[in-house]
C-alpha cells in the first residue's frame, strides 16, 4: 500500500531525514519508534504533504504522492491524526466529527462512522454538543482519533497519540486503536514514544535514530534486539 524510498528530507539547511526507506502492506499495522529529533513526525509531515522531501519517493497505491497537494492525499484514502492532537477548540465534539467527512467516501460512511466513533468513545456521545477546547486531554485524544476514523481512511497515520496522558488514559487509547484496526480492517501507521506499548500491538516495526532506520523487523525480532531491548525496553 505505501512504500518510502530513499526519503531526504531538510529544514532550513538541517537535514531531517536521510535516506529513509520503509513499506506498510494493505492490512498491516506498522510502527515507528526512536527518541525526539528521530524524524518521525517529518516523515509523517511528508508522507501527508505538510513538508516537501528533498528527493526519495512515496508511493501509495501505485501513485507517488512526492508532488501532490495534501488535500488529494486526504482524497485518496490517507487520514494523518497529528501529534498534539488539534482539535477544533472553538467547535463542538460534534462539529469536530463532521467536518473530518469531507471526502464523497466519507460523507456516503457518516451516519456508520459517526455511530462507530461514539461507541468506541462513549463519552464523546455524551459529550457531542460540548465545546473541544473544555474537554480533557485525554478526551480530546480520543476526538483527534474519532476525527481521523470519521475520514473513512483506507491508512491511517497516528502520531505520539499517547503524548502528554496518564498511563490508564494511554492504555485506553491503544486499546481502541486495536479495536479501530480490528473493526474498520484498517491499515496503521504509528509513531510513538511508548515503545514496549507500541512494539505489543504492531505486526512490524522501525526504529529511527537522526533520521535514519537502524531496526527493523516483526514484532518478535523487535523485542528480541539488543538494541531495542537496552535503548528502548530498558531490559539490558
Amino acid at each position: 500500500m505505501l512504500q518510502v524510498r530513499d526519503l531526504w528530507v531538510a529544514y532550513n539547511g538541517a537535514v531531517a531525514l536521510k535516506g529513509v526507506s520503509l513499506e506498510v502492506k494493505r492490512g498491516e499495522f506498522v510502527v515507528v519508534i526512536g527518541a525526539n529529533g528521530a524524524g518521525k513526525t517529518t516523515l509523517f509531515r511528508a508522507i501527508s504533504g505538510t513538508v516537501v522531501p528533498r528527493s526519495g519517493e512515496i508511493l501509495y497505491n501505485g501513485h507517488n504522492l512526492v508532488k501532490a497537494p495534501a488535500w488529494k492525499r486526504a482524497f485518496l484514502g490517507i487520514a494523518h491524526v497529528p501529534q498534539g492532537r488539534l482539535v477544533f477548540q472553538s467547535l463542538t465534539v460534534l462539529e469536530n466529527l463532521q467536518v473530518a467527512a469531507y471526502t464523497p467516501v466519507a460523507q456516503a460512511n457518516f451516519k456508520a462512522n459517526l455511530d462507530l466513533v461514539f461507541s468506541l468513545f462513549p463519552v464523546l456521545a455524551e459529550r457531542r454538543k460540548q465545546l473541544a477546547g473544555t474537554l480533557s486531554g485525554g478526551e480530546q485524544q480520543m476526538l483527534a482519533l474519532g476525527r481521523g476514523l470519521m475520514a473513512s481512511p483506507r491508512l491511517l497515520m497516528l502520531d505520539e497519540p499517547s503524548l502528554g496522558l496518564g498511563p490508564a488514559v494511554a492504555d485506553l487509547i491503544f486499546e481502541r486503536v486495536v479495536e479501530m484496526r480490528r473493526v474498520k480492517d484498517l491499515t496503521i501507521l504509528l509513531v510513538e514514544q511508548k515503545a514496549a506499548e507500541a512494539i505489543h500491538i504492531c505486526d512490524r516495526g522501525y526504529v529511527l535514530e537522526n533520521g535514519q532506520v537502524v531496526v527493523e523487523g516483526h514484532r518478535e525480532a523487535l523485542l528480541a534486539n539488543p538494541t531495542v531491548q537496552k535503548a528502548y525496553l530498558g531490559l539490558v
